[in-house]
């Protein structure tokens, strides 16, 4: 709670800063008075030569020449100023791009061309279930599993126990005993640890080609494996990516506004993406990989923290496609506290900013990519630098107000990165506002107000992550970095 304190009085900081600052440098500005030498006249300026009663010649002319004291800007302010114009430029890009995932959403060709393939010579295919000290959740995940439509002699599950220090290994333990035929577990008590070591660890003794991972807070739907596995079917697809939703909606504001955000982040930004043959994101869990893909690319990295996004971008930069279904819902436990949500998203950065430094050249100068698939790549691996960007760019324009910049341009610009802090960076409020028309839950846009409490606190935590990330040590870290989970033990 003390670390959401600090966050939320840095939050109030902020915008007090705001609310003292834009009126004390209007004032300024009306205040504001350029300098100039009146103009007088000087003593008989010009005099006259008279040689002939008809002719007449200017022989002097002296005119008094208008001064006007003018100042030359200092380079931090030419400095500050081509900062912030760089800064809106970003912002600009990312709004256009929340524009186009949204106008293509609602009024575009959609495309789920694997969703309706329900009659297969299904595949033989392993389901992972990575886990630490996750007795509170572990068992619904593998009833849920155990209760799938998938063909019963063609799936296994693969239950991963990472060094729990709670029930987790003896829940396994007792589901393999009950199913030894469909239960494999694995067991790690050595090496790195973490969720990418421990698929690594794991997808050495797994025999099938395709890998179904679950985070262990999941409950996949009777159907969900068939339209998770019918995107291999097709053999340029290298790994493919589900839809999250919360179960817990209901238990507070913030699991709430994360329902939100999930739904701009899945039902808009991952379905246009798709739509657009861009580059859907492999998100980690409800979803699966080719395991040969996954061999061609070197394996899991046991060196992030973000597998989902380092794997997306290896896939993609060998020229395997990861695709993106709507329609395959599986539901997650949100956080529930501010605590537990904020530890997530600052971990989701770090991992991402990785990826983003690893392979952001690469992708720019890669020939398997095409033109926009380069463009949507680039600019999905700066969202998580655009939130340290708008907090510089607020506390620039800030610097440039109190150095005297009262110029019309510098309002404009910091009304554009106010209005981009109120429309969100993750999942805009636009994109929100589309994916609840298309759910049909139209009432849930009476909270859509409130999320900029979520994005100010996500900003922050996201800023401070980014920071921490650059220090030396903090990219890898050699111990599980997980969600609390909140529900009971079965």
């Amino acid at each position: 709670m003390q670390s959401m304190q600090r966050l939320l009085l840095l939050g109030l900081f902020i915008c007090t800063t705001f609310i003292v600052a834009v009126p004390q440098s209007m004032a300024s500005q009306a205040a504001g008075e350029t300098s100039a030498t009146s103009m007088t006249p000087s003593e008989n300026s010009v005099s006259f030569n008279v040689k002939d009663p008809g002719e007449i010649y200017v022989t002097e002319t002296v005119l008094e020449k208008v001064v006007v004291h003018s100042q030359e800007k200092p380079w931090i302010t030419d400095a500050l100023l081509t900062l912030l114009y760089t800064i809106v430029a970003l912002i600009f890009i990312y709004t256009v791009r929340h524009y186009w995932f949204t106008f293509n959403r609602l009024f575009g060709t959609q495309r789920h061309p694997y969703i309706d393939v329900d009659t297969a010579n299904w595949p033989t295919v392993t389901v992972v279930i990575p886990a630490h000290n996750e007795e509170k959740v572990i068992s619904h995940t593998i009833e849920a599993l155990l209760e799938s439509d998938y063909p019963a002699n063609k799936f296994r599950i693969m239950p991963i126990n990472d060094r729990s220090t709670d029930d987790t290994e003896a829940i396994i333990k007792d589901y393999a005993q009950k199913y030894p035929a469909k239960i494999r577990p694995v067991f790690r008590s050595a090496g790195k640890p973490g969720k990418a070591a421990a698929l690594k660890d794991a997808t050495r003794f797994i025999e099938t080609e395709i890998l179904i991972v679950f985070d262990a807070d999941y409950i996949p739907g009777k159907g969900l494996l068939k339209q998770l596995v019918s995107p291999f079917f097709d053999p340029e697809v290298g790994a493919m990516m589900g839809r999250v939703v919360p179960h817990n909606v209901g238990h507070n504001l913030l699991t709430r506004l994360m329902d939100l955000e999930r739904s701009g982040g899945y039902q808009v930004d991952q379905q246009a993406r798709m739509n657009m043959h861009l580059v859907p994101q492999y998100g980690g869990t409800v979803g699966g990989v080719r395991v040969s893909a996954l061999d061609s690319v070197g394996g899991w990295d046991a060196k992030t923290l973000a597998e989902d996004t380092d794997l997306t971008y290896r896939l993609l930069l060998a020229g395997w496609k990861t695709v993106y279904q709507n329609r395959s819902e599986c539901y997650e436990e949100a956080p529930e506290t501010w605590d537990a949500r904020l530890k997530q998203i600052s971990r989701w950065a770090k991992g991402h900013n990785l990826s983003t430094a690893r392979y952001t050249l690469p992708l720019l100068f890669n020939r398997h990519a095409s033109l926009f698939e380069k463009i949507d790549g680039i600019l999905l691996l700066g969202v998580y630098v655009m939130s340290p960007l708008l907090l510089l760019g607020w506390i620039t324009a800030i610097i440039l107000f109190f150095l005297g910049e009262y110029l019309m341009f510098g309002v404009i610009s910091l009304l554009v990165l106010t209005s981009f802090g109120a429309l969100g960076n993750f999942a805009a409020f636009f994109e929100i506002s589309a994916a609840v028309r298309l759910d049909s839950c139209r009432q849930r846009i009476r909270l859509l107000p409130l999320n900029i409490i979520n994005f100010l606190l996500s900003m922050i935590a996201i800023t401070r992550a980014t920071f921490a990330f650059m220090l030396p040590g903090q990219q890898f870290r050699d111990f599980w970095e997980k969600t609390e989970r909140f529900r009971r033990k079965l």
